[in-house]
Parts: C-alpha cells; sequence; structure tokens
C-alpha cells in the first residue's frame, strides 16, 4: 500500500511567484505531492517555507543535535546551516562526525560545513588541528555542504597557501564558501571576495555591508546572544532582500526557549519591509545559496513548512518535517534523545597565585592595556590606563571598572595561565569562567580579585568544562559534559541553569546583556581589537601579540 495522503488548507505563501492565495497542500512519503488554489476561500492563517538559520554553531545553544531541533522547532525553524568550528577546535574531525552523526537522529535538517581555521590561528592552543588534507576530505563528503567560515582574513588576504588551498578545494566541488571578516571594506573586501568567499555574518555597519555587497558577497544578517546587528543592517531589507539571510551565529539557550529566526522575521516586518521579501530571506535564500534539500513548498519537494497567524506579530502555530508534525501551539513533538558525552579536557586545579600579575623590578610600571568589551559586540576596544599596583602585584581596580581577564589552556596541565585587564564588565565582585572560550575553547574567566578568579576556573576544571560563577557567597556551576561545550541534559532545564548564572553575573554588578557570551569571545583573536589567548594578550590591529603592563 502507498503512503497515506495528507492535506492542510490555508493561504499558500508561493515565495517563487510572490503570491498568496486560498489553497491546499497534499502530501504523502514526506513529500508534496499537489498544491491546490481553492479561489473564494478564507483563512486566518498562512502556510509558508520553514525557516533556515543561515549560520549558527550549535555547541552555543549548549545542547546537542537532537535537543537543539526539540526546541526550535517551536519556533518554526526547519534547519539550519551550522558550522562545526566550535567541537572541531577541541576534537578535531572526530567532533564533526559527532555532530553529523547526532543530527541523523532527528528529521530536522541538519547542513553541516568542513572548518577551515582550526585552530583558528597560530596564537593559541586548541584540541586539534585541520590541515588543508583533513578539510578536503571533509569537502569530498556528500553532507558536508560547505567551507565553513573562513576567519584567518589576514591569510587569505595575504596568500595563505593552506588557506586557498581549502578554498580551491571547495570551489571545485561546487560548494560555496562562508566568510567572516569584520570590519573588512573597499580593496581589501573586494580582495577576499575575489579569493572565493562568498558570505559574511560579521558586518556591524551598514557601510561595511555596503561594501561587501559591492563586492559580491551575501550578507547574513545577525541577531544572537552577543552580536546583534539587526538594527545596523535592517535598511538592506528593503535595498538588497535578494542578497540577504538571517543568522543567529551564536544563540545560548535561554533565548532558544523563547526565540529563533522568528523574532528576525517579526523585527524586520514590524520595520515595513516587504513581508515576501522577508520571508524569502528567511528560507528561500539560504536554501538556494548553499543548495540545501530543504523544502520551499513546491510540489516534489520536502514537506517542510510551517502554518502561521499574522504578520506583524507574526506567531508560528505548526511546523512540519519531512510531512510530520513537529511542532504545535509551541510544544514541541520530537523525541528527546540522550547524546553521548565526548571530551578532551587535560587541566588540573589552580592556586590563587597563578593569576598575579608581578609589577616587576624597579620603576612602577606606567601603562596597563585593557581590553574594552562592548555589550553586543564582539569587536572590543584597545584602552590604555594607569595600573593599580599594591605589594609589587598589578592588580584589578573594580571600581574603576577593571578586572583581571585570565585564559587556562585546557588541553596541557600545567600550562601557564595568560592574564590580562579588561573593561566593560562591571563585576564589583567575584568572577565568572567558562570552557566556552571561542575559538580554541580553553578556560577563561573575568574576576575582581585573584582568589575568586581561581575559585570560578577550578569549578569549571573539577565539572571537567562549564560555566561558573562566584561570588557574594555563593557559586554555582553549569557542567558541559559534550566536548566541554554542551550539555547532555533536557534544554529547558539547561536553560534554567544558564539563567540562573546569568543573573548571578549581573547581581556580581556585570552591565552586559549577556555577560558569558561575552566573556566566551574575548579570546577570539580574529575579532579586532585586543583579545586574550592562553599564549597571551593579543592585537589583531598588529597581527601579535601585546605586552599587558609596560
Amino acid at each position: 500500500m502507498g503512503a497515506s495522503l495528507h492535506r492542510i488548507a490555508g493561504n499558500i505563501v508561493d515565495l517563487h511567484a510572490r503570491r498568496i492565495y486560498p489553497g491546499t497542500v497534499e502530501w504523502s512519503g514526506g513529500i508534496i505531492r499537489r498544491i491546490t488554489a481553492t479561489p473564494g476561500r478564507r483563512y486566518a492563517h498562512y502556510v509558508a517555507p520553514g525557516f533556515v538559520d543561515a549560520h549558527i554553531h550549535l555547541e552555543s545553544s549548549m545542547l546537542p543535535p537532537a535537543e537543539f531541533a526539540r526546541w526550535s522547532v517551536r519556533h518554526g525553524t526547519v534547519a539550519t546551516v551550522s558550522d562545526p568550528h566550535e567541537i572541531a577546535n577541541v576534537l578535531g574531525v572526530a567532533g564533526v562526525d559527532y555532530l553529523v552523526r547526532e543530527g541523523r537522529r532527528t528529521p530536522f535538517h541538519f547542513n553541516f560545513g568542513a572548518p577551515p581555521c582550526v585552530p583558528a590561528t597560530a596564537f593559541e592552543t586548541a584540541g586539534a588541528v585541520l590541515d588543508a588534507r583533513a578539510v578536503a576530505r571533509l569537502l569530498a563528503r556528500p553532507e558536508i555542504r560547505y567551507l565553513s567560515e573562513v576567519m584567518n582574513y589576514p591569510g587569505v588576504l595575504g596568500g595563505d597557501p593552506a588557506l586557498l588551498a581549502m578554498i580551491a578545494a571547495a570551489r571545485r566541488r561546487g560548494k560555496p564558501v562562508d566568510g567572516h571578516a569584520p570590519g573588512l571594506r573597499g580593496g581589501p573586501a573586494r580582495a577576499y571576495a575575489a579569493a572565493g568567499i562568498t558570505t559574511d555574518h560579521e558586518c556591524f555597519t551598514l557601510e561595511e555591508a555596503q561594501d561587501k555587497l559591492a563586492a559580491g558577497m551575501k550578507i547574513l544578517i545577525r541577531e544572537g546572544s552577543a552580536a546583534r546587528n539587526f538594527a545596523a543592517l535592517a535598511p538592506l531589507l528593503r535595498t538588497h532582500p535578494d542578497q540577504c539571510m538571517f543568522c543567529c551565529d551564536d544563540l545560548h539557550p535561554d533565548l532558544l526557549m523563547v526565540r529563533h529566526l522568528d523574532e528576525h522575521v517579526r523585527r524586520a516586518l514590524r520595520g515595513g519591509a516587504d513581508r515576501l521579501a522577508v520571508l524569502r530571506c528567511a528560507s528561500v535564500n539560504p536554501v538556494e545559496h548553499y543548495r540545501l534539500p530543504v523544502g520551499l513548498l513546491r510540489e516534489g519537494d520536502p514537506a517542510d513548512f510551517i502554518v502561521f497567524t499574522g504578520w506583524k506579530n507574526l506567531r508560528v502555530r505548526r511546523t512540519y518535517l519531512r510531512g510530520e508534525l513537529v511542532a504545535k501551539d509551541g510544544r514541541s513533538r520530537l523525541p528527546r534523545r540522550p547524546a553521548r558525552t565526548p571530551n578532551r579536557f587535560r587541566a588540573q586545579p589552580r592556586r590563587p597565585e597563578d593569576f598575579a600579575v608581578p609589577a616587576g623590578a624597579g620603576a612602577p610600571p606606567r601603562r596597563l592595556h585593557v581590553i574594552g568589551a562592548i555589550n553586543g559586540q564582539l569587536i572590543t576596544r584597545h584602552g590604555i590606563e594607569t595600573p593599580r599596583v599594591e605589594g609589587g602585584q598589578v592588580v584589578a581596580d573594580p571600581a574603576r571598572d577593571i578586572l583581571k581577564i585570565a585564559v587556562v589552556n585546557r588541553y596541557a596541565p600545567r600550562a601557564p595561565v595568560a592574564v590580562a585587564f579588561i573593561r566593560g564588565f562591571g563585576l564589583r565582585t567575584g568572577a565568572l569562567a567558562g570552557s566556552v572560550a571561542h575559538d580554541s575553547h580553553n578556560i577563561v574567566a573575568v574576576g575582581a580579585d585573584d582568589a575568586s578568579l581561581c575559585r570560578a576556573v577550578n569549578l569549571v576544571i573539577r565539572a571537567r568544562g562549564g560555566l561558573a560563577a562566584v561570588g557574594g557567597g555563593r557559586a554555582a556551576v553549569l557542567p558541559l559534559p559534550i566536548a566541554g561545550l554542551m550539555a547532555s541534559g533536557d534544554g529547558r532545564a539547561v536553560a534554567r541553569r544558564y539563567t540562573r548564572l546569568d543573573r548571578m553575573g549581573k547581581k556580581l554588578g556585570s552591565r552586559l546583556d549577556a555577560p558569558f557570551m561575552t566573556l566566551s569571545f574575548m579570546a577570539l583573536l580574529v575579532i579586532p581589537d585586543l583579545k586574550l589567548s592562553d599564549r597571551g594578550l593579543f592585537s589583531a590591529a598588529q597581527w601579535g601579540f601585546q605586552p599587558a603592563v609596560e
């Protein structure tokens, strides 16, 4: 016997013909068999293609693939373009394989890339190295659909042979190449695009995005937990909608519980952008750019679609994947699937003196190079301050919002601790720490004193990966046993524990919207300007190390 025929009626949103009409969708065996117009009928709801996140790191949700899918389908998401860069930096190809295998345990469409920057730079210690040959082997696999973000844009512009070989391997196979070049404009942006880069999700000004569009790149409008660029780039939805897509990049579990791309769509519609253009950005554009096997509400397509009501207050009522109803009225119907917990974690407990910064012999230091964290941005400022010296040590100065930041190598048991100074977190007391530290995922911590820094770091070490907060007589930790990046429990429970940590950080004085997410990017050397790796303070502008104290 053949598969049962299913049907649903509503206002059909045909994004290819760019029209909306009353009709009926029929499907069987997970494939749309017929779409029929029913003139004269009136419906309160709409049937449209599901949403596709054009660039996301699943690891930042702190949930393994099946659990991420379970919660994101409630928001109408049916697919992601997922960069496994984070877990690859910890576990190498085995980490990519882990995500691919876990992704197959759900009908959700996960589409993974081959990460070309493992490690992201030569100035940090990662858990693995993927050379040009390893990346080419990944690209040869049909389930690997693109070359992930080429973060080392100075390497591209400088003609790095390994990077260019990876880009060439992707182009030979007709697979797109993702970009990552914050602040790049003019001639350098044109040269970067000419090397084969097709997208960029790092634009934080409209002018930068316009430069990259002129160079031939497509722009991914990002709104995640730390980097929030939607407001700056929203005008592109009126001027260049066919060259835009939506993405979150990094989305912590607390926000995934309440929104995903549905919020991008609502904001765009409320801003007055053309409704069909907005929905194309959320579905058609990424599917066509990355050549994804995701349905777009056409006869013969997989039956991946949503049912929603309203426009400016759009609400997803149902989500279908391969013809299966997977979410209804905010409730997921996908089952929870416990995940394996591979890891690589060799760090041993530390002592407070490991975080000391000697003032040095002779005259006291005069200049303190300070990382300037910016709320809602991944970029940082490079500040110069007068050091505070006590007992022959350069110490944190919470009254001036100058805290210590430390990175502890998690792959070697007794490597030296890198320590510098940072402004923008606002902690009055205590410390925050985590093993989510882009991109090598060592342990990064920020604190008001050495004892608190040490205690927070040791909580993470004892958990073999996680997020921790200490201060005000309290200590809390969220274990992340999957590569030190993801939790193995129920998504809502993970989100609740994360929310408690986030609130604790804010009670300690942080003014940031997402202090743990911002902290995780303070070791990302390829984002200008000043960051800290396990080997020391690094200036992206100078593309080299910078003394913390002079």
